[in-house]
């Protein structure tokens, strides 16, 4: 890919990836701005996949609860809520002594569903000062990142494109750029390497934090760290359920995979942890195995209910798949994230 000139960046419509898919995306015919079916209508994630993804995160909210002595008021916070499926699902899944305490808020840039619960607060920031859970699944992977490419001279520049997806590369990376590069996705000098610069993501991140008094934050997302990034980056997209390629058209989810361990230093608590969904739901009660044979003659009912929530339980937790996700878990003003993810299955109903 032949480098343009400094004169000609911004012609023929080139621009940053961060710029283009910012709009592509949030914009005001942006993908995620549109009164359609919203992203469950293009790509499948936890919360679609299985309701047991809601029940694990309701879980993990009394605990939350009970960590800080159960106050008057707990906060969940949903954010990058989409048609508010979680948080619908979080408050159907609570038990009585703890969903009146609740109040719920749903953070997304479209406007209310239609029929949503009216129990949930529906906002296009977090509040500020809420005691309780906040929870992000696969936010950051939607929060846009400019994209770096090493040049045949062994320079990472910035990769820039146009509406229709034709790319060209811009100046060198510079400034706080460069410096995230260099401690988080160093390049080397092979031609055509590439990363995205997650800069942006860490800022968000936590700024997203930073709105709990106290309590615990949760990013769920495509991830990797520093030991195994991609040597060509991850940059993608997904349109009616297929991943595409990647075009800033305001048509496709545009989505790259989330330096989680980056995100944790931005906003370096004591307690966090790094994990798998499959260990993290895993402590949370969702195991996918199968139930007891025995169940079947004694509860043909029940043994067929547990066989489907084996199913989608091994969906949530399969190798190579949804179990695969990292899980960035925060604890404020707290215990260790640990001691809230500690596998108490055989105490708690699955």
């Amino acid at each position: 890919m032949e480098p343009v000139t400094a004169g000609a960046v911004g012609g023929g419509g080139l621009r940053g990836w961060r710029a283009a898919a910012q709009d592509a995306l949030y914009g005001p015919d942006g993908f995620y701005r549109g009164p359609g079916a919203g992203p469950a209508g293009h790509f499948r994630t936890s919360v679609h996949a299985s309701p047991l993804f809601a029940r694990a995160v309701a879980r993990l909210l009394c605990r939350v609860d009970a960590a800080l002595g159960r106050p008057a008021v707990l906060g969940f916070v949903d954010m990058a809520a989409g048609r508010g499926e979680l948080v619908t699902g979080v408050l159907a899944a609570l038990p009585a002594d703890v969903a009146p305490r609740v109040r719920a808020y749903a953070v997304e840039l479209a406007g209310r569903p239609a029929g949503l619960d009216h129990r949930i607060e529906w906002r296009a920031e977090p509040p500020e000062g809420v005691t309780g859970l906040l929870f992000a699944n696969e936010w950051l992977d939607n929060v846009p990142v400019d994209v770096a490419e090493v040049d045949p001279s062994g320079v990472p520049r910035l990769v820039l494109v146009r509406e229709d997806g034709t790319e060209r590369l811009g100046e060198p990376v510079a400034g706080a750029a460069a410096e995230w590069l260099a401690r988080w996705w160093p390049l080397g000098a092979g031609e055509g390497l590439r990363a995205e610069i997650g800069l942006p993501r860490d800022r968000a991140w936590a700024s997203a934090v930073g709105t709990l008094a106290r309590g615990l934050a949760v990013a769920v997302d495509y991830a990797h760290t520093a030991a195994a990034r991609p040597p060509f980056g991850t940059l993608t997209a997904f349109r009616e359920g297929r991943e595409t390629t990647p075009v800033p058209d305001g048509t496709c989810d545009l989505t790259a995979h989330v330096a989680l361990d980056a995100c944790a230093a931005a906003r370096a608590l004591p307690g966090t942890r790094l994990l798998t969904q499959r260990d993290a739901l895993r402590a949370l009660g969702i195991s996918g195995a199968r139930p007891p044979l025995a169940l079947a003659s004694t509860d043909p009912a029940g043994y067929v209910r547990a066989l489907a929530d084996a199913g989608e339980a091994a969906e949530l937790t399969a190798p190579g798949g949804l179990g695969d996700f990292g899980w960035l878990v925060q604890p404020v003003g707290i215990a260790d994230a640990g001691d809230l993810l500690v596998d108490v299955s055989d105490d708690e109903e699955q």
